[in-house]
């Protein structure tokens, strides 16, 4: 392991001049460094690598597709632009995604913080006091002192304890990463849904308005038939009682269309009821999207890569408090110059090193629950991971037999809904000629109606599957997302994770 030795230039520039001059001031900076140079790479306690800890999966899924695997911005194949102005609006507005990034910015700090104790510390310090005595038998005497110096400090990682901890933050914020990015998945396949229903919702009520102009007229024909005795009264009851049913089915498809609305201002960051969706035809399927191979959900699924990044800390955490049970042997420096005044500050000075060790004894077994406690998460996250892994696949064929067997079920609808109306003409063809009652052709009516409405639900599943199907297999479009601008991103702790990361990497 090497520690980068940056962190202290930016501190000795800030110092005055004459601190920065001082040869004994440069040696004592330099002996704290030459120290941690020779001490540096002494790293006993590292996790053994993991063999084979994903679950066995399958070579491939239950459906095959020869399109490339799909990683790119998925809803943009329904070919609505306002579609995909409403999900880039949400990736952007969205206050779940906000407050993920606030986790990432919090985990990135944090990441920083676990790096420190790679680096010596050096600290500035100054005093100055002032005294006066007196009495009835003595003169008065007044004194001063005045000092000015640096202290520095440095813990030798010799068993790699601060490497582990500063690895496992790090892995912690690159997983507070891809839980970003899961967020952000989510956000984008419950837009699309929402805007999916909203169309379908509108569709429905566009099918019941000529629904109603439909049993108006059948209702103006009975009515006539009547008149002239053609028909009974109850013909004309029945066909008034149909008419009714169809317009009470509206006002719950409109309640449903604006709690849509309201739930799609919500995942934009927008009040309920500020937000208008113009009118669109529901989007054909379009061709199955390249599947890839089981195994590409590892890479593809943000919430396998952050499970697994999760376990990966943990491992370091183990190693962490195996190291802590040692000894921690610490360097230390003071420098410092002093005088009785101001004018004779620079006269005197003073250089001190020293190293101390410290090592636990006796604590009541707390060290050894602390390993225990560790390896008790490994335990924990290594299910969380393979359960991940399996969970991911599972939705995969999910959203595919559901896909399959809604497309034969649309086609199996079409010709029940063929026959039907075939059936409706027969029955009002025979009620014309007086063979029949009104009975089978209301019941016919009825059945026809019903297939229609049922008809923009089966297709509006169809998509939501497709949608299903793309949320679980992932992408890596995610990887391009940037904080929106306007918001704080604490660009000098990124900066400083991101070092922390590099190092690790180079480690």
């Amino acid at each position: 392991m090497q520690h980068s030795l940056s962190k202290s230039e930016p501190v000795t520039a800030s110092l005055p001049a004459f601190l920065v001059a001082s040869p004994m001031l440069v040696i004592l900076v330099l002996a704290i460094l030459v120290l941690t140079t020779l001490t540096a790479g002494c790293t006993l306690f590292r996790p053994d690598p993991r063999d084979a800890m994903e679950p066995v999966l399958p070579q491939g899924y239950a459906l095959y597709s020869d399109e490339p695997q799909a990683t790119a911005r998925w809803w943009r194949e329904f070919g609505n632009k306002e579609l995909d102005a409403l999900v880039e609006e949400g990736l952007n507005a969205n206050l779940d995604i906000g407050a993920a990034w606030g986790r990432l910015r919090q985990a990135r700090a944090s990441a920083v913080q676990s790096g420190a104790d790679a680096y010596p510390s050096l600290d500035g310090t100054a005093d100055y006091s002032h005294t006066h005595s007196g009495g009835s038998s003595k003169r008065d005497a007044t004194s001063e002192s005045h000092s000015v110096g640096l202290s520095a400090g440095y813990e030798v990682d010799f068993w790699g304890r601060v490497e582990a901890v500063a690895t496992s933050g790090q892995l912690d914020s690159e997983a507070s990463r891809e839980d970003l990015n899961t967020a952000a998945m989510t956000v984008a396949g419950e837009i699309v849904s929402r805007w999916m229903r909203i169309q379908s919702n509108r569709q429905k009520k566009h099918i019941l308005h000529e629904q109603i102009e439909a049993n108006q007229t059948y209702l103006e024909l009975v009515e006539l038939r009547f008149r002239n005795s053609l028909a009974t009264a109850l013909d004309v009851y029945q066909q008034r009682e149909n008419v009714e049913r169809v317009k009470a089915e509206l006002p719950p498809v409109e309640s449903e269309e604006q709690l849509l609305l309201h739930e799609l201002a919500l995942l934009l960051g927008r009040p309920a009821g500020s937000i208008r969706v113009a009118d669109a035809p529901l989007p054909g399927l379009a061709s199955l999207p390249g599947l890839g191979l089981p195994a590409d959900l590892l890479a593809s699924r943000p919430d396998i890569r952050s499970a697994g990044l999760d376990l990966r800390s943990a491992d370091w955490a183990v190693a962490a408090a195996r190291a802590d049970r040692l000894p921690a042997v610490t360097l230390g420096g003071t420098a410092a110059y002093s005088g009785a005044q101001l004018a004779t500050l620079f006269n005197n000075w003073m250089f001190s090193l020293a190293a101390s060790v410290v090592g636990p004894i006796f604590d009541g077994g707390y060290r050894v629950a602390e390993v225990e406690k560790a390896r008790g998460v490994v335990d924990e996250r290594l299910a969380v991971y393979k359960g991940a892994v399996l969970t991911a696949f599972k939705e995969v064929e999910d959203a595919l037999a559901q896909e399959k067997w809604q497309q034969r079920y649309i086609e199996a609808r079409q010709s029940q809904i063929a026959a039907a109306r075939v059936n409706l003409s027969e029955a009002l063809s025979r009620y014309r000629q007086g063979l029949d009652d009104y009975l089978p052709v209301l019941t016919a009516l009825f059945t026809v109606q019903e297939l229609e409405v049922s008809e923009v639900d089966d297709q509006a599943d169809l998509l939501l599957y497709r949608v299903a199907l793309h949320r679980a297999l992932g992408g890596t479009w995610t990887d391009d997302l940037v904080q929106p601008a306007g918001s704080e991103s604490g660009s000098a702790v990124e900066s400083g994770a991101d070092q922390a990361g590099q190092r690790q990497t180079n480690g």
